[in-house]
């Protein structure tokens, strides 16, 4: 789950927005520990779409 989904316990808004300090805390947290997190499942499939097809081409030219 990417952070921009998630909602504030504390100002009852997205984490993303920042709006209190609790928010901003947690939004850097999220953002060091995981870099793979920011990025859309739309870019994680082209990401996983292009490696695919990489091997793919890999394979053909060692046969």
């Amino acid at each position: 789950m990417t952070y921009d989904r998630l909602v504030c316990a504390n100002c009852a808004a997205p984490v993303s927005e920042g709006r209190c300090r609790v928010c901003r805390a947690n939004r850097e947290r999220l953002q060091q520990e995981n870099q793979w997190g920011a990025l859309s499942p739309a870019a994680l499939v082209t990401l996983l779409i292009v490696l695919v097809g990489a091997l793919a081409l890999l394979a053909h030219q060692t046969a």
